[in-house]
């Protein structure tokens, strides 16, 4: 409803979706905007590549700020990009169901935030289709992405999965006939629990950043999702994430600032260590660039940016940034998901431990407690104050014989690495009363990876050859240690990230290595005294279907 808009659109019934539109909220938000929920706009700003397309469509979605502080205008550093970039590139304006004097609505909005992008889908199919209309031709439907932050980046996959189903599930009188080739979904800072209903997405490509120092949503709960991403229909598809030291909840958004409370409590946020807007912004641009090529315009070149950072460290602000990448051409053979049985794994392969000093399997919980819905196996040795080559700690995966792997010996041994609490390995010890216990330092996290063959042929490398694993990325959000505590939980998470060890990096004593033949993988801790490593998805890169 802004003067001077170039394409005038119809409103939509939302009824169906938010029948919590009523009591005080619907009084005073009608009031305000002029308008209920059986009349919601498709608003929105749009950024044109020059030229005549047709061009891929991607729309923007914000999440829940205040509904007066529109929040729409905060993506247009990604608009101008992925518009220079060949991509019609759409903010979508939902402020009208944000939170404010007039109430929040608590998550029941939900499926009305994924509903009204479908919505927007549908009249920008409406434009294309119109050979009358200035847009017509101009856009490849067969190409769309959809981008939320914060509430919407769990509208986003809410909206992936809604473009699928014939009805709404909540109230099936409302009949949904989308059905857009949606290619990819990016969430930046998303919510992951507003929604009642628990989203699995299959056959999409999926990307998530996430900020260490978001004090609104204090967890990477974009990794959920991640998790529960299935690929299963044979072709190529690849998702995600990577995790921003020092970046908070609002810098992704240009008008929501370095501030993730509002009213009083921001004076007690702890914003000092934050990287400045723009870097965080400049990082977003980069990594959503990069998905964009890949998922819209099937540029593989740009996939290496998520499997190793170093690939463009010279491109980024200078920080800490951990990377997740998986796709549809990686198996993994142990992801601890299956039983609690840690001596084994599916495909009859048996695991063993050497002179480790912890060895468990256990569900990584987020800084408060709850779940990240992943199991890791932790790991933890101690020499003390050298390493002892002679009874040196190591973990052993085991194959049988009659394991195909496919496996692609141009490609990579992958598998997720973080740092784990290497305090946890003094818990229990007797301590000297006569003597002030020694702290230690936090080590660099690095061992030795072996693989042997059936014909018990050997190759070899270290962690730190393809890259190094990131110290404990430690958060304080607000000014006062005890308020942390108490608000927001611990001051670190596990996120392990991935590592791919191309095998041609690895050391052989001859060339007749048989990858196919792999018979046992050995982690091997000779190269640091004492750690401890959380340790999941190990696999291998598949040869490609043709």
């Amino acid at each position: 409803f802004a003067e001077g808009v170039k394409y005038i659109t119809p409103t939509v019934d939302a009824s169906r979706l938010l029948p919590d539109w009523k009591g005080k909220k619907k009084k005073w938000r009608e009031r305000f905007w002029g308008f209920g929920v059986k009349k919601f706009p498709l608003n929105g700003r749009a950024y044109m590549p020059v030229g005549n397309g047709p061009f891929p469509l991607i729309l923007i979605v914000h999440g829940n700020h205040s509904m007066v502080d529109y929040s729409d205008d905060g993506y247009g550093y990604l608009g101008e990009l992925l518009a220079s970039r060949g991509f019609i590139t759409v903010s979508v304006d939902e402020n009208f169901i944000n939170g404010h004097w007039s109430g929040d609505f608590r998550g029941k909005e939900m499926p009305t935030r994924a509903w009204l992008l479908l919505k927007h889908l549908e009249q920008w199919k409406k434009w294309n289709n119109n050979s009358g209309h200035e847009l017509a031709n101009k856009i490849d439907l067969e190409n769309i992405l959809l981008i939320g932050h914060s509430r919407g980046g769990e509208a986003v996959s809410i909206a992936a999965a809604f473009n699928q189903l014939n009805y709404f599930p909540d109230d099936a009188l409302e009949e949904f006939n989308f059905n857009f080739n949606i290619k990819g979904i990016v969430t930046l800072a998303p919510t992951d629990y507003r929604y009642h209903r628990k989203i699995k997405l299959e056959n999409i490509n999926y990307l998530s950043l996430q900020g260490s120092y978001d004090a609104d949503e204090v967890s990477f709960w974009g990794m959920r999702p991640y998790r529960r991403l299935k690929f299963t229909d044979g072709n190529d598809w690849f998702k995600m994430g990577v995790y921003i030291h020092r970046a908070n909840h609002g810098q992704f958004n240009t008008t929501w600032g370095r501030a993730d409370f509002g009213g009083i409590f921001k004076w007690l946020l702890n914003t000092a260590p934050l990287i400045a807007g723009d870097e965080q912004r400049e990082a977003a641009k980069l990594f959503i660039a990069a998905f964009a090529e890949a998922a819209l315009n099937n540029n593989q070149n740009y996939l290496p940016v998520f499997q190793n950072i170093a690939t463009i460290k010279d491109w980024l602000p200078k920080n800490h940034y951990l990377t997740f990448f998986n796709d549809s051409n990686i198996k993994n053979i142990v992801d601890f998901e299956e039983d609690i049985n840690i001596a084994s794994a599916p495909y009859h392969i048996d695991i063993k431990s050497n002179n480790l000093k912890i060895w468990r399997e256990e569900k990584l919980q987020t800084r408060d407690k709850g779940s990240q819905e992943n199991n890791v196996v932790i790991l933890g040795w101690d020499y003390g104050e050298k390493i002892n080559a002679d009874s040196l700690a190591s973990y052993e995966i085991t194959f049988p014989g009659s394991l195909n792997l496919n496996i692609d010996t141009t490609g990579y041994l992958t598998m997720t690495i973080a740092a784990g609490d290497f305090n946890e390995l003094d818990k229990g010890k007797k301590k000297d009363k006569k003597k002030k216990p020694k702290k230690r330092k936090e080590p660099v996290i690095d061992f030795s990876i072996v693989l042997t063959d059936s014909s018990e042929n050997i190759i070899k490398t270290k962690v730190s050859d393809t890259k190094t694993v990131a110290p404990m990325l430690k958060s304080r959000f607000t000014k006062l240690k005890a308020l942390d505590k108490n608000m927001i939980g611990n001051d670190w998470e596990i996120h392990p990230e991935s590592f791919f060890f191309a095998f041609n990096k690895f050391q052989s004593s001859n060339n007749d290595f048989d990858f196919n033949g792999v018979q046992k993988i050995e982690l091997i801790f000779d190269q640091c005294n004492y750690g401890v490593v959380a340790i999941d998805d190990i696999g291998f890169s598949t040869i490609r279907s043709k």
